[in-house]
């Protein structure tokens, strides 16, 4: 324990200076190492706010400690045994607390979410379903105050959604939704189906954390970019210029389209978006396969080809597959309500983060 308190005396301590720091005029002549700073202050000092009320508890354990000790009266050395009892409660749900606090966070928690969805098997069913997912997704955004960008869409003509890529935006969006990567099944009785037999098909949905410019550096001279006139399911005109844009990074071979905007130039912002989180997400998978003795959790490994999620229509139940979670509430998570499912793995990857920080 004396180590925590060390860290944690160390982590008052650059609390204290931040806060001092941040607060002069002339910290922000450099608006980049401001932010910079102003960032790192507002990861720690959870942190040194619960150091500051643990160091509190600890004075008053060991202040009651010296008087079960030496108290002689009956009475007041009974009501100082139970309130050492209460302490000692306390200080150990503290502990708790403050070790989940001190676990390594995933540098990408905080960022927006560039959110990939696309039918798998199953033919036009997987493509409605593909429809129920992306609205899933939609609501679970409204619902907690994010805010949800098309990039490019793919529809069939029944509705359905072949393709579709947007941008969550929010704070800690993608500590939210990182799980969500995977095959995702679903089994019921399909709109188009007449003879009333249930049907298994699948889409594939991939969460990449949106990168920033200074994270990702394209060479322009390594894009070829081609424009094109756009065109909606069953060769219905949306643009009647040439608006849509199609961008191709020549070293990874990575293909992004976008069409959904009447500027082109919108269009090409739009892609070049999609890219530089795709590119990120490459870099990031080639870095974990070298180094996957120090992956984080194996909650969510992020494999895009793991079922991770089964939705059973008639039953009224949803499964996850990782954690062993089954909800009965389909109607509820379709219309967004993801919470406890999200939550379950959230714990199982925090239980295993705790469980290695002990092991080391």
């Amino acid at each position: 324990m004396s180590t925590m308190l060390d860290r944690l005396q160390s982590i008052q301590a650059r609390d204290q200076e931040l806060s001092e720091w941040i607060a002069k005029p002339e910290s922000m002549q450099d608006m980049d190492a401001w932010r910079k700073l102003v960032k790192e202050h507002a990861q720690i000092e959870p942190i040194a706010q619960q150091s500051r009320v643990y160091e509190k508890l600890i004075k008053e354990l060991d202040e009651v400690k010296t008087l079960v000790e030496t108290e002689s009266d009956a009475e007041l050395h009974e009501l100082a045994v139970e309130e050492l009892k209460q302490l000692q409660a306390q200080k150990e749900k503290l502990e708790e607390e403050i070790r989940v606090l001190l676990l390594p966070k995933d540098p990408n928690d905080e960022k927006n979410v560039v959110l990939e969805i696309r039918a798998g098997t199953g033919g036009e069913e997987a493509a409605l379903f593909g429809a129920d997912l992306y609205r899933m997704y939609a609501r679970y955004a409204e619902r907690h105050g994010f805010k949800l960008e098309p990039m490019t869409q793919n529809l069939t003509e029944l509705g359905g959604v072949k393709e579709v890529v947007v941008v969550i935006s929010g704070k800690g969006a993608y500590s939210k939704l990182k799980y969500e990567s995977g095959v995702h099944r679903v089994q019921r009785v399909p709109t188009t189906e007449s003879g009333g037999r249930i049907h298994t098909s699948t889409c594939t949905v991939a969460v990449l954390p949106e990168a920033e410019d200074v994270e990702v550096n394209i060479d322009p001279n390594d894009l070829r970019v081609d424009v094109y006139r756009s065109g909606g399911h069953g060769g219905q005109s949306v643009n009647t210029t040439d608006s849509a844009v199609r961008i191709t990074h020549l070293p990874t071979g990575l293909v992004v389209t976008c069409q959904d905007e009447k500027s082109q130039l919108k269009n090409k912002e739009k892609a070049m978006r999609v890219l530089k989180s795709r590119l990120l997400d490459k870099l990031q998978s080639e870095h974990d396969e070298q180094m996957s003795q120090h992956r984080k959790s194996q909650v969510g490994s992020g494999d895009r080809s793991e079922r991770i999620r089964t939705y059973n229509f008639p039953q009224g139940r949803v499964t996850d597959h990782r954690v062993g979670v089954t909800v009965y509430k389909l109607d509820a998570f379709m219309d967004g309500d993801l919470d406890e499912i999200l939550d379950a793995l959230t714990l199982k990857e925090r239980t295993e983060l705790l469980s290695g920080a002990e092991q080391n």
